[in-house]
């Protein structure tokens, strides 16, 4: 029975295209170590089809960032997410099913910008509308977060917006609301790449009490802040005392740059992610302008090289783009 329902599963796919649009993310903004994102508009658009003659073999074309670098193989996150989230719906996948893959990405690698969750999200939101939309946000989220590892930049680039995510005893909670409507990103993203696993190496396996406490109380502040529109409180949130005063010592220009975000006047500054892209908050083109310049001029003194990017915050999360 199982041969007969994995024929008819590949017949019933075959030659069917999908494109995905999904956000990049930028995860903890500061204290919110593992459980708070937000998504930013600057996307990759994924194009996947479904080809019962090719043996297994995948076709991967890659335009922009990820070029020559991305593996044709299961191991890619895009292929992991979209096999995973077909077997989910449907078993096993049937013998000798393929992909023609081609990617138009915008988010740059190993930078703290969600490369890898994008990548994951793509292949679930993909699979899903492959498969005509059977699986709820609940079970996307599940699935994206057990490829991905960690939900907070799996639940941005699926929801958008700003979110609260976190793995519980039942699964993936995430909660999302609207960004503020004038608040933007300004991120200085070095050419210098950062392993998230060498980033969590960094980390000690316990931190005082009272950096704890600190913490929690600017993710509640914080939160509650942006939930009512007081982006001010932005400055609370994203100071750190768990993971980047002990990143610093991988990335030692990381304090030099947020400071400078900060003394310009940003609403808060923080690593995005695990770096190496700096992300600062602003709400106004003057304050936009004084980062920049702050970024620059930071970079210069490190010596450290990299490009400035103004973007939107995103509250649409992965969409689908075109069906075939």
């Amino acid at each position: 029975m199982r041969d007969v329902a994995t024929a008819n599963w590949l017949a019933e796919l075959d030659g069917r295209r999908v494109t995905v649009e999904v956000p990049a993310s930028s995860a903890n903004l500061g204290a919110g170590y593992d459980c708070l994102g937000v998504a930013l508009a600057l996307t990759n658009e994924v194009e996947v089809e479904v080809r019962s003659w090719s043996a297994g073999a995948i076709e991967l074309t890659v335009d922009g960032e990820g070029r020559d670098e991305l593996t044709d193989d299961r191991d890619n996150r895009f292929v992991r997410g979209l096999e995973a989230a077909l077997v989910e719906a449907r078993g096993p996948l049937p013998d000798g099913v393929g992909w023609r893959i081609t990617m138009r990405n915008k988010i740059p690698l190993s930078r703290g910008l969600g490369s890898s969750a994008a990548a994951t999200v793509a292949g679930v939101v993909a699979a899903d509308a492959l498969l005509g939309g059977s699986l709820d946000a609940a079970t996307k989220l599940r699935i994206a977060t057990t490829v991905e590892g960690h939900p907070d930049n799996a639940a941005a680039a699926l929801m958008g917006g700003f979110v609260v995510a976190a793995g519980t005893s039942d699964g993936v909670e995430a909660v999302r609301f609207d960004v503020p409507r004038d608040l933007r990103a300004v991120l200085f993203i070095p050419e210098l790449r950062l392993s998230t696993g060498a980033m969590r190496d960094a980390l000690p396996k316990r931190v005082p009490l009272s950096d704890a406490v600190a913490n929690l109380g600017a993710v509640g502040l914080g939160v509650a802040g942006l939930a009512a529109g007081r982006t001010d409180l932005l400055r609370l949130m994203t100071v750190d005392r768990l993971h980047e005063p002990y990143r610093a010592t991988v990335y030692p220009q990381l304090p030099a740059l947020v400071g400078a975000a900060r003394a310009a006047g940003a609403l808060g500054a923080c690593l995005s992610g695990a770096g190496s892209t700096i992300i600062a908050f602003a709400d106004s083109m003057a304050g936009i302008t004084r980062i920049e310049a702050a970024f620059a001029a930071a970079a210069a003194d490190t010596d450290l090289p990299g490009r400035i990017s103004v973007v939107q915050p995103r509250n649409a999360g992965a969409r689908v783009v075109a069906k075939g």
